[in-house]
């Protein structure tokens, strides 16, 4: 099913279009082999097809959706997912969009039976796949997104599932003019500080912590907003540990191919099997994220800045950082918890509006981890997303 940009969407030089497919109905719009419907998820049935992957053989049903348009061309396309994989299961995401078929990801939510990875070096004339995301060779005009579920052939386990698909398409090109303020001034949640810097030379095998940990870090401060923190039971591998659940987060979002924790729907994946609503998009300005911020949904921004480029940073200058959005200054600057700062005393800070605002749409295009609960559903005024 595809959702409209909202009315008052900037100019197109900020194009973002987001579908989602959740629920019997939506999930009736595409085309089912060796899968069907259970209480509105998808789920392996009569599936005959099968792949072998890393010496194994999998059963393999598919769902793949009608062509959808975003009604501009786009440049660029992030997918995320939902799905619960039990023992010897996994997922696999797809999109096309002009040309062959190319992996946006293969999931798990254990690592102990296949390993979540990116799938490197897939091009051809219509785009190729950097590590998340699909971006084209000049744009394109509509995709399909499929999703495979395997399970171990002969396997009596559960069969994997999917209750939800979301593909964030986007044509963004340059920094417009500073938002001015809105909603949610004077407005910060109360979201756990956690620093990723404590964290430096633990488990070299899920990225060794320290700078490579932002986006887990960043993930694991919005599920101890919700209060869904992994089980201690979970983390007890970690030993004794300042916020053993950070580590958690970190194994569980790693990229094997990529080798670090970044990649963006896996974290959003994540908070998923944590029993929420999580999905990777764009934002077009601060004012659009004030909008979840009024409405007690804080917002992880992927930024990126110069030397000199954020006053008050615990780091000089970045390629590519996470940190979450929690509120906003009675005069409209940004209020963060940094997972840059050496301790978690030193998380909570806050960002001049227009340097922030630089950093992020002119870093990432606004690109933003939105995770919510029931109690916290997303703001109308903030998009169909």
């Amino acid at each position: 099913m595809l959702l409209p940009v909202p009315a008052s969407a900037a100019p197109t030089s900020r194009d973002v279009g987001f579908a989602r497919w959740e629920g019997a109905t939506a999930f009736r719009t595409g085309a089912f082999a060796g899968l069907r419907l259970k209480h509105g998820t998808l789920v392996l049935k009569d599936a005959t097809k099968t792949r072998t992957y890393h010496g194994r053989t999998y059963s393999m049903g598919t769902w793949t959706s009608a062509a959808t348009s975003p009604g501009f061309a786009f440049t660029q396309l992030v997918a995320s997912w939902s799905a619960v994989t039990p023992k010897n299961s996994w997922v696999e995401v797809r999109v096309r969009a002009g040309g062959h078929w190319m992996v946006l990801g293969r999931w798990a939510s254990s690592d102990k039976h296949v390993r979540r990875t990116s799938v490197p070096r897939q091009s051809d004339a219509a785009g190729h796949v950097d590590v998340d995301t699909w971006k084209a060779s000049s744009s394109a005009a509509a995709y399909q997104l499929q999703v495979r579920l395997m399970r171990r052939a002969g396997a009596g386990s559960p069969s994997p599932s999917v209750s939800f698909l979301g593909a964030m398409a986007s044509h963004v090109s340059g920094v417009p003019a500073v938002s001015a303020p809105g909603v949610a001034r004077g407005l910060v949640l109360d979201v756990p500080a956690y620093s990723q810097m404590v964290h430096t030379g633990e488990f070299s095998q899920y990225g060794g912590g320290g700078e490579a940990w932002c986006s887990p870090t960043s993930t694991a401060m919005v599920l101890g907003y919700y209060g869904r923190l992994p089980a201690a039971s979970s983390y007890a591998w970690v030993g004794t540990r300042t916020d053993p659940w950070v580590d958690e987060v970190a194994r569980r979002t790693y990229d094997a191919a990529y080798e670090g924790t970044g990649n963006w729907p896996f974290n959003t994946a994540y908070a998923a099997s944590r029993g929420l609503s999580a999905f990777v998009t764009r934002l077009r300005s601060l004012a659009e994220a004030e909008t979840f911020v009024a409405a007690g949904v804080p917002v992880i921004a992927s930024i990126s800045f110069p030397a000199g480029g954020l006053t008050g940073a615990p780091i000089s200058s970045t390629a590519g950082h996470l940190l979450v959005i929690v509120g906003f200054t009675s005069a409209g600057d940004v209020v963060v918890n940094d997972p840059a700062a050496t301790t978690a005393s030193g998380v909570r800070r806050t960002y001049d509006r227009a340097q922030f605002e630089k950093a992020w749409l002119g870093g990432s295009g606004g690109t933003a981890y939105v995770i919510h609960d029931l109690t916290h559903p997303l703001p109308a005024s903030a998009g169909n997303w």
